[in-house]
């Protein structure tokens, strides 16, 4: 194992905190809707009101959506739960303390495992537990006064805990992109970022090697895997900048500003003691019965890890390639569909993590969203194999679909002149004409240079403006030579 990527001599260590609005109809204690949108307060029954008198009773779903995730990451799904409550006030919150999990969570333990370039970390789960969400503090639009919108209360929230593994902003993030796909593989999670579907709290601190841990502050609320990185690389910064000045860091929960770039302290950071857990009186043990584990085991799709390992066994992909084909699921039937429609596994997945994710990724699209289809795809892939274009010209092609110029590939190739001269007899003649006229490189290439050969061919496809076959080429100027 690595040692550590450094920063200005320190090592950074991150947790991350992830809270996943889980996919229910209704929210976890009460039948009101979880539908996102409506108008403030109309969302919000008698039990999310905390009115006198009204009792939770827990969803079912929630906690089978609970149950795929833990049996997802290989985590312990605990027989025996405990809901508790997490006291503290603020004008969103109803009750005056939140229903959560503390000392018996749902979920134990679990990993996560994923690709920063093209290196494999494995990073273990502390645990996930079930939560209600709190309400949204609205302070825009008041006349200097805030709203409170109680929607939002009560809704389903499953938080997964990491491990305190990771040591850059990137593998923060690269832990949160493949997060983010599994739930939304799952089925649990619509994964949305900007309605608050998927939520990353990031614990952040330094020390020197080999030291004990550094102080922690947690970077809250972070809707985006841009503003992750660029909050966690401000925050450690900004703790080093501290501890060499000489000045103490305090844990303190932080927000991120996306206009300045920077993090400011929202307030100190509250230690478990602080919030006086207990057991929730209203809410008996969740009990989890071996039968229902292995019922939602049996439903559970085919997992990300387990495809992976059939693409590298059946298509013979490398590792990295098989990982890259089931980063998400849109991904993996993509792949499986130009597979099926006729393309080898290795090209299909090549132009997946090259000219498909580059032009997604600049103008931030999903795989679904993108102009040129499998079918389309693994037609252009034939028309390279079949020698019908180049790879240089099948990147013309593609641009040209992917602007929406035209549909049909093979009219694309036609229209734009791009298709390979394979007449041999024509090639031949080409290539008496580029012996004659480069007398020199042929003396030299006899005589054991081997760039020579090389020369001949660049002048080769110069003579046919690029479109000459080029394993042809390759082949006929061989035999010509006598090599």
């Amino acid at each position: 194992m690595s040692a550590p990527k450094l920063i200005r001599g320190y090592e950074v260590v991150i947790g991350l905190e992830n809270h996943v609005q889980l996919s229910t109809a209704s929210k976890i204690f009460s039948g009101s809707s979880t539908a996102f949108g409506a108008a403030p307060n109309t969302q919000a029954s008698p039990v999310d009101l905390a009115l006198p008198g009204t009792l939770p009773v827990l969803n079912r779903g929630a906690v089978e959506r609970a149950i795929r995730f833990g049996l997802a990451v290989g985590a312990h799904v605990a027989p025996l739960s405990i809901f508790a409550r997490k006291n503290y006030f603020y004008p969103d919150l109803p009750k005056g303390y939140q229903i959560s999990q503390y000392e018996i969570p749902v979920v134990q333990g679990g990993q996560i495992s994923f690709y920063v370039g093209d290196t494999k970390k494995t990073v273990n789960l502390t645990r996930a537990h079930l939560e209600e969400d709190a309400g949204k503090s609205l302070h825009e639009d008041y006349h200097g006064m805030s709203g409170i919108d109680l929607n939002r209360a009560g809704t389903p929230l499953l938080e997964i805990v990491s491990e305190p593994e990771l040591r850059s902003a990137e593998e923060a993030c690269e832990y949160a992109k493949t997060l983010h796909a599994l739930v939304m593989w799952l089925g649990i999670c619509d994964g949305n970022m900007q309605e608050g579907s998927f939520r990353c709290d990031v614990n952040v601190s330094v020390r020197k090697p080999g030291q004990p841990f550094g102080t922690r502050r947690e970077i809250k609320n972070l809707n985006s895997f841009k503003f992750l990185i660029q909050a966690v690389n401000f925050e450690v910064n900004w703790q080093i900048d501290r501890i060499e000045d000489g000045l103490p860091i305090q844990q303190a929960t932080v927000l991120f500003n996306p206009d300045t770039g920077e993090t400011r302290a929202m307030r100190t950071k509250e230690d478990a003691a602080d919030y006086r857990y207990f057991p929730d009186p209203d809410l008996p043990p969740l009990m989890i019965g071996a039968d229902w584990i292995e019922r939602v085991k049996a439903e559970l799709p085919e997992l990300p890890a387990v495809m992976a390992a059939r693409f590298e066994q059946a298509d013979g992909l490398p590792a990295y390639d098989a990982q890259m084909m089931t980063a998400s699921l849109p991904v993996a039937r993509y792949y499986e569909a130009a597979k099926a429609a006729g393309a080898p596994a290795k090209l299909v997945a090549n132009w997946v993590m090259g000219e498909i994710s580059r032009r997604l990724n600049a103008e931030e699209k999903g795989i679904e969203a993108a102009p040129v289809g499998p079918a389309l795809l693994a037609k252009l892939i034939a028309r390279i194999g079949d020698g019908t274009i180049s790879n240089n010209a099948a990147r013309q092609v593609f641009e040209a679909l992917w602007a929406g110029e035209s549909s049909d590939v093979d009219a694309l190739i036609e229209a734009k002149g791009l298709k390979q001269m394979s007449d041999t007899g024509e090639l031949e003649r080409i290539l008496d004409e580029v012996l004659a006229a480069n007398a020199k490189s042929v003396e030299e290439f006899r005589a054991g240079k081997d760039k020579a050969f090389n020369a001949l061919v660049g002048q080769a496809m110069k003579a046919t403006k690029g479109k000459a076959n080029p394993g042809l080429v390759n082949e006929l100027l061989k035999k010509k030579l006598g090599g």
